[in-house]
């Protein structure tokens, strides 16, 4: 009988392993869990404190290239046509990217990535370019700004509708305050008038919108680079044929103004405003790092009485300053909205 009980206890205890196992199981779950939870590829992120942090300071920097991107365009105008302008930033930044990523030995994207790399590169690479570099030869800079007035709203909203994310009342309320602050600021700094280019500004609004969305999507499962690179990669046929077409009938006037503005715009806006723009936009998510755009226009601003002689009126810091308020409470509502969505999942 004693051995009976203890061959009984040993089966009892052989079998109490996998009871350990067991209650192992929820740690491993919530271990496979993770990406879900901080924002997969189809979800809403939820950055930690460091992520949201250094999110913020990439899109920033995005920001920040993006700014000098209508300046850059104005002088590259002085050497180049349009569409031999376009053409050529898009030629010289899908060469610098194929380079990175050749020398990464980076593999090609899923199929499933193509068609979103598309709207990318159609949105962001060309339609965006050709759009504002058209509206550029009748409008100042200050007036085009008011696109990127725009900008952060619509991006937005489209984020919104494109990844699922659902940022609180208090976002969208500081949201379409900045915006009002920016679009009133521009259009009195233009005068209120409408120009011929404006059809062009809002086409640009609208497919710069989607481009950012899309990308801010696939940058949540691929690196943001990766997305900057292949769409600009998978524009370079088209870039090339723009270039054959376009040089022989536009005249080039070479100056260093042009060749800046003409390398800027490639190499800093289209290439490396883009890498870090999308990285900022993964880690925080599409509608927050829109917003951070309320503050390009008056960088815009700033640049273009810096580089280009072009006025600044006395509203301008007062406007900054009512912009930077409302980033702020974008951002702070934003991560209210993570705290809370870490605190319920947990």
């Amino acid at each position: 009988m004693r051995a009976e009980n203890s061959a009984i206890q040993s089966s009892s205890i052989a079998v109490a392993q996998p009871v350990g196992t067991v209650r192992a199981t929820p740690a491993i779950r919530s271990t496979a869990a993770g990406p879900e939870a901080a924002g997969g590829p189809e979800g809403s992120p939820a950055p930690g404190p460091s992520a949201g942090r250094s999110g913020t300071v990439l899109a920033g920097l995005g920001v920040v290239a993006f700014s000098l991107t209508f300046p850059a365009t104005a002088w590259g105008l002085e050497s180049f046509g349009p569409w031999s302008l376009v053409a050529l930033r898009s030629v010289l930044a899908a060469l610098i990217a194929g380079g990175v990523l050749l020398a990464a030995r980076v593999p090609l994207p899923d199929r499933r990535h193509w068609a979103g790399l598309a709207v990318v590169g159609g949105g962001v690479v060309v339609g965006f370019p050709l759009l504002t570099t058209l509206a550029l030869r009748t409008s100042t800079t200050s007036h085009a700004a008011v696109v990127v007035g725009l900008l952060p709203l619509t991006t937005a909203v489209l984020g919104s509708l494109r990844t699922g994310e659902r940022p609180s009342r208090t976002f969208w309320t500081a949201a379409l305050a900045g915006a009002a602050v920016v679009i009133a600021f521009t259009v009195r700094e233009s005068g209120g008038a409408l120009t011929s280019g404006d059809l062009y500004l809002f086409g640009a609004l609208l497919v710069c919108a989607a481009g950012y969305t899309e990308g801010g999507r696939l940058a949540r499962s691929m690196p943001g680079w990766h997305v900057v690179g292949w769409a600009l990669v998978l524009c370079l046929p088209l870039a090339v044929a723009g270039s054959l077409v376009a040089l022989p009938l536009e005249p080039v006037h070479l100056n260093a103004h042009g060749v800046l503005g003409l390398v800027w715009v490639a190499a800093g806006s289209t290439f490396l405003g883009l890498y870090v723009w999308y990285r900022g936009m993964a880690a925080i998510g599409v509608a927050r790092a829109s917003q951070l755009q309320l503050a390009q226009p008056l960088l815009t601003l700033a640049w273009s009485f810096l580089l280009l002689g072009e006025e600044m009126s006395a509203a301008a810091p007062v406007a900054a300053l009512a912009v930077l308020v409302c980033i702020a409470a974008t951002q702070r509502a934003d991560r209210g909205a993570a705290r809370v969505s870490r605190r319920i999942r947990s």
